[in-house]
Protein backbone atom coordinates (compact mmCIF):
# COMPACT_ATOMS: atom_id res chain seq x y z
CA UNK A 1 0.00 0.00 0.00
CA UNK A 2 1.30 3.41 -0.92
CA UNK A 3 1.76 5.95 1.84
CA UNK A 4 2.61 8.92 -0.34
CA UNK A 5 1.14 12.25 0.69
CA UNK A 6 1.67 13.47 -2.87
CA UNK A 7 -1.04 11.20 -4.31
CA UNK A 8 -3.52 13.25 -6.32
CA UNK A 9 -5.78 13.43 -9.35
CA UNK A 10 -4.97 15.77 -12.22
CA UNK A 11 -7.17 16.97 -15.05
CA UNK A 12 -5.96 15.76 -18.43
CA UNK A 13 -4.16 18.63 -20.15
CA UNK A 14 -1.70 19.09 -23.00
CA UNK A 15 1.08 18.86 -20.42
CA UNK A 16 0.10 15.37 -19.17
CA UNK A 17 -1.74 13.91 -22.18
CA UNK A 18 1.19 11.73 -23.30
CA UNK A 19 1.66 10.42 -19.75
CA UNK A 20 -2.05 9.59 -19.56
CA UNK A 21 -2.23 7.70 -22.86
CA UNK A 22 0.99 5.91 -21.91
CA UNK A 23 -0.70 4.14 -18.97
CA UNK A 24 -0.83 0.40 -19.74
CA UNK A 25 -2.46 -2.31 -17.63
CA UNK A 26 -1.09 -5.87 -17.44
CA UNK A 27 -1.50 -7.79 -20.71
CA UNK A 28 -4.06 -10.20 -19.26
CA UNK A 29 -6.20 -7.21 -18.19
CA UNK A 30 -6.32 -5.55 -21.61
CA UNK A 31 -9.54 -7.32 -22.57
CA UNK A 32 -11.26 -6.03 -19.41
CA UNK A 33 -10.63 -2.27 -19.80
CA UNK A 34 -10.36 0.13 -22.71
CA UNK A 35 -7.06 1.91 -23.33
CA UNK A 36 -6.84 5.44 -21.94
CA UNK A 37 -6.92 7.00 -25.40
CA UNK A 38 -10.34 5.40 -26.03
CA UNK A 39 -11.61 6.72 -22.71
CA UNK A 40 -10.43 10.22 -23.58
CA UNK A 41 -12.22 10.04 -26.93
CA UNK A 42 -15.41 8.99 -25.12
CA UNK A 43 -14.95 11.81 -22.61
CA UNK A 44 -14.82 14.23 -25.53
CA UNK A 45 -18.16 12.83 -26.73
CA UNK A 46 -19.75 13.15 -23.26
CA UNK A 47 -18.81 16.61 -21.94
CA UNK A 48 -20.26 17.38 -18.54
CA UNK A 49 -20.80 13.67 -17.86
CA UNK A 50 -17.31 12.16 -18.19
CA UNK A 51 -14.66 13.11 -15.63
CA UNK A 52 -11.24 11.82 -16.79
CA UNK A 53 -8.30 12.16 -14.39
CA UNK A 54 -4.66 11.11 -14.26
CA UNK A 55 -3.60 9.48 -10.98
CA UNK A 56 -0.22 10.88 -9.96
CA UNK A 57 2.08 9.94 -7.08
CA UNK A 58 4.59 12.75 -6.60
CA UNK A 59 5.67 13.40 -10.17
CA UNK A 60 4.97 9.84 -11.39
CA UNK A 61 1.78 9.00 -13.33
CA UNK A 62 0.51 5.69 -11.96
CA UNK A 63 -2.99 5.35 -13.38
CA UNK A 64 -6.06 6.81 -15.00
CA UNK A 65 -9.69 6.95 -14.00
CA UNK A 66 -12.82 8.23 -15.62
CA UNK A 67 -15.96 8.83 -13.63
CA UNK A 68 -19.45 9.55 -14.91
CA UNK A 69 -21.98 11.86 -13.31
CA UNK A 70 -25.75 11.89 -13.52
CA UNK A 71 -26.19 9.70 -16.61
CA UNK A 72 -29.55 8.48 -17.82
CA UNK A 73 -28.80 4.80 -17.08
CA UNK A 74 -31.62 3.23 -19.10
CA UNK A 75 -31.80 6.10 -21.60
CA UNK A 76 -35.48 6.61 -20.77
CA UNK A 77 -35.24 9.20 -17.99
CA UNK A 78 -36.22 6.73 -15.26
CA UNK A 79 -32.88 6.28 -13.46
CA UNK A 80 -29.88 8.61 -13.04
CA UNK A 81 -26.55 7.24 -11.81
CA UNK A 82 -22.99 8.36 -11.10
CA UNK A 83 -19.85 6.32 -10.56
CA UNK A 84 -16.62 4.91 -11.93
CA UNK A 85 -16.55 4.37 -15.68
CA UNK A 86 -12.93 3.34 -16.22
CA UNK A 87 -9.92 2.47 -14.08
CA UNK A 88 -6.48 1.77 -15.52
CA UNK A 89 -3.64 1.27 -13.05
CA UNK A 90 -0.24 0.92 -14.73
CA UNK A 91 1.00 -2.67 -14.79
CA UNK A 92 4.03 -1.99 -12.58
CA UNK A 93 2.04 0.09 -10.09
CA UNK A 94 -0.72 -2.35 -9.15
CA UNK A 95 -1.10 -3.56 -5.58
CA UNK A 96 0.07 -0.28 -4.04
CA UNK A 97 -3.28 1.26 -3.14
CA UNK A 98 -3.70 3.42 -6.23
CA UNK A 99 -6.91 1.67 -7.29
CA UNK A 100 -8.38 2.12 -3.82
CA UNK A 101 -7.39 5.80 -3.91
CA UNK A 102 -9.09 6.16 -7.31
CA UNK A 103 -12.35 4.55 -6.18
CA UNK A 104 -12.41 6.55 -2.93
CA UNK A 105 -11.77 9.76 -4.91
CA UNK A 106 -14.67 9.06 -7.25
CA UNK A 107 -16.95 8.16 -4.32
CA UNK A 108 -16.04 11.47 -2.63
CA UNK A 109 -16.82 13.39 -5.81
CA UNK A 110 -20.14 11.58 -6.25
CA UNK A 111 -21.04 12.41 -2.64
CA UNK A 112 -19.91 16.04 -3.10
CA UNK A 113 -22.30 16.27 -6.05
CA UNK A 114 -25.17 14.97 -3.91
CA UNK A 115 -25.07 11.28 -4.84
CA UNK A 116 -25.82 8.51 -2.35
CA UNK A 117 -24.57 5.59 -4.47
CA UNK A 118 -21.47 5.01 -6.56
CA UNK A 119 -21.88 2.62 -9.49
CA UNK A 120 -19.36 0.55 -11.45
CA UNK A 121 -19.39 -2.28 -13.98
CA UNK A 122 -16.78 -4.99 -14.41
CA UNK A 123 -15.97 -7.87 -16.69
CA UNK A 124 -16.51 -11.19 -14.93
CA UNK A 125 -13.78 -13.79 -15.05
CA UNK A 126 -10.45 -14.75 -13.51
CA UNK A 127 -8.55 -11.74 -14.87
CA UNK A 128 -11.34 -9.28 -14.09
CA UNK A 129 -11.50 -6.87 -11.16
CA UNK A 130 -14.46 -8.40 -9.31
CA UNK A 131 -12.49 -9.25 -6.15
CA UNK A 132 -11.06 -5.73 -6.06
CA UNK A 133 -14.48 -4.07 -6.26
CA UNK A 134 -16.13 -6.47 -3.82
CA UNK A 135 -13.26 -5.84 -1.39
CA UNK A 136 -14.02 -2.11 -1.51
CA UNK A 137 -17.67 -2.71 -0.62
CA UNK A 138 -19.37 -2.79 -4.01
CA UNK A 139 -22.19 -5.31 -4.29
CA UNK A 140 -23.64 -6.71 -7.51
CA UNK A 141 -27.20 -5.44 -7.92
CA UNK A 142 -28.31 -8.31 -10.17
CA UNK A 143 -28.03 -6.33 -13.41
CA UNK A 144 -25.62 -6.66 -16.28
CA UNK A 145 -24.65 -3.95 -18.76
CA UNK A 146 -23.16 -5.00 -22.09
CA UNK A 147 -22.12 -8.31 -20.51
CA UNK A 148 -20.56 -6.69 -17.46
CA UNK A 149 -21.62 -7.08 -13.83
CA UNK A 150 -23.20 -3.93 -12.38
CA UNK A 151 -22.16 -3.09 -8.82
CA UNK A 152 -23.17 -0.41 -6.36
CA UNK A 153 -21.47 1.11 -3.33
CA UNK A 154 -23.75 2.80 -0.80
CA UNK A 155 -22.23 6.12 0.23
CA UNK A 156 -24.64 6.84 3.11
Amino acid sequence: MTTSTALRLEEITRANFEAAVGIRVRPEQESAVEPVVTSLAEAYLHPGVAWPRLIVDGDRPVGFLMAFFDIDWYEDGSVRRSGLWRLNIAAGEQGRGYGRFAVESVAREVRRRGGEECWVTWHPGPDGPEGFYLGLGFRPDGETSEGETVGVLELG
